[in-house]
């Protein structure tokens, strides 16, 4: 990234050393919070009498927060030390998580949410970068694959870890199990953590950060609103005509930095190939991950009564199935390239998400179990050679630019994800309500609504496997 992170040699060879273990498993607890809550929505509406289009932004603004702070985190990183950073980061997200804790309000919860994710945002950059420095080259291969394992294992974890959670207690219990661990972690983490590398003067374009900030949170809140009553969905379209205003101020703004400075995000990335497929494949991954991660609940408990801990367990299996299977899909993709996996990977998120569509009072639950675990499955097979062949075809002075531009359009698509179906479910379920339709059929017929738009996005991943090559070769 900077020279500050490039001053020191890796310092270990063998073992994974203990501040990477350290770091894996403070950035294990923070995200693990993204999904947290997701599972806990129904209890949310009941108890701050709240919608479901309100409820879905404890989720919404985590993400969008996160996608606003990543780009930074270069910048950060580069003005503080490793402990400095470290303290910074999970003192700012033990600080939201005791305000969630005792939020008395939702705007207070959203408040805490928001400062939760300022935090989250910083740990896996800090965690990657160490893990470059301190890690020899020729064992990075084996720490990352122990890495990715781990992080990608917190997310799907989240709704069962919640489900059981509530069970014994109210939403707020979710934050309060967190935060004596988060803390333990953070002391722990401030006796291991050295200083790696001295900080170093730096410039960052806030204009760019505060254009894209509003540009991608005011595309999502204005979709929103569309689910709301009539009189809301003229602004919804005004909210989101601005944010693609602010959008395009953004890009003529990179477009400038790229002769004149130093951009937040180098457009050049986009004029890759293979870079560019793999990130719109990534992003409607993400999408399709978190829209149906917020649907599930709803129709498992709403309609279907079962309980947060019931909800749980019925999702868990696929999500351990995505994170477990990461290091074979790993070696699969080394031994024979992306095809074997990418293609048959976005065919089945497909067929799942359109076997979601067929969702009813009598669906058995076996196949809900079944077809969560297909998606899963279906999205493990796909990221992980999705994301090296992105990064792959770009040259290594754009590596810092293209993983913060997929880090950040990861978060934005599930952010537009997790609007998109609670604003298809709810127009649709308003709008048969208004004809006569009972509460139950209709919210059922607006969740196979919200799964069909979800399926036919997915649709597209298909056609950008196909294009993706085996294998990249290294670039010029």
């Amino acid at each position: 990234m900077s020279a500050a992170i490039q001053q020191r040699p890796a310092v270990r060879a063998g073992g994974t050393p203990s501040v990477v273990r350290l770091l894996v498993l403070a950035t294990f607890v923070v995200i693990l919070n993204e999904t947290i809550l997701i599972n806990a929505i129904p209890r949310l509406m009941d108890s701050l009498r709240i919608s479901e289009q309100s409820a879905q932004w404890v989720s919404t603004a985590f993400m969008l927060t996160m996608a606003a702070v990543i780009p930074v985190t270069g910048w950060f990183l580069q003005r503080v030390t490793t402990r400095q950073a470290y303290a910074i980061a999970m003192g700012v997200f033990l600080t939201g998580t005791a305000l969630s804790a005792v939020a008395p309000s939702f705007e207070v919860l959203l408040a805490g949410r928001i400062v939760q994710a300022a935090g989250t945002a910083v740990m896996m950059p800090l965690l990657m970068t160490t893990l470059m420095i301190v890690v020899p080259e020729h064992d990075r291969g084996r720490v990352m694959g122990n890495v990715t394992l781990a992080i990608s294992v917190a997310p799907a974890l989240g709704p069962a870890v919640s489900g059981l959670i509530l069970q014994v207690g109210s939403w707020r219990l979710l934050f309060v199990v967190v935060l004596p661990i988060a803390a333990v972690v953070t002391v722990l983490g401030l006796r291991k953590v050295d200083n790696i590398s001295e900080p170093q003067v730096s410039s960052i374009d806030w204009l760019s950060v505060a254009v894209a900030a509003l540009g991608f949170g005011g595309l999502v809140y204005g979709l929103s609103l569309f689910g709301e009553a009539d009189g809301r969905v003229g602004l919804g379209i005004g909210i989101v005509i601005a944010g693609v205003a602010a959008i395009a101020v953004f890009v003529i703004r990179q477009l400038t930095l790229q002769r004149t400075g130093v951009p937040l995000m180098d457009l050049r990335t986009l004029g890759h190939r293979t870079y560019g497929l793999s990130l719109a494949l990534m992003s409607i991954g993400f999408l399709a991950m978190l829209g149906s991660m917020i649907l599930l609940p709803l129709y498992l408990q709403n309609l279907r009564g079962l309980s947060p801990l019931q909800t749980g367990l019925l999702v868990m299996p696929g999500g351990l199935a995505m994170g477990l299977l990461g290091p074979a899909v790993g070696k699969v993709f080394d031994r024979f390239g992306s095809r074997p996996l990418v293609l048959p990977g976005s065919i089945g998120m497909v067929l799942a998400l359109g076997g979601f569509t067929q969702v009813s009072m009598t669906m058995p639950y076996w196949q809900v179990l079944v077809l969560h675990a297909l998606l899963m499955v279906s999205l493990a097979a796909t990221f992980t050679p999705v994301f090296t062949l992105g990064m792959g075809a770009l040259p290594p002075h754009l590596y810092s630019h293209g993983s913060s531009m997929l880090g950040t359009l990861q978060q934005v698509a599930a952010a537009f994800g997790t609007a998109l179906v609670v604003t298809v479910m709810s127009a649709r379920t308003r709008h048969l309500a208004a004809d006569g339709v009972a509460a139950v059929p209709a919210q059922l017929s607006g969740m196979k609504l919200a799964f069909g738009v979800v399926a036919a996005l997915a649709l597209v991943t298909i056609i950008f496997a196909a294009k993706l090559p085996r294998r990249i070769a290294s670039p010029a």
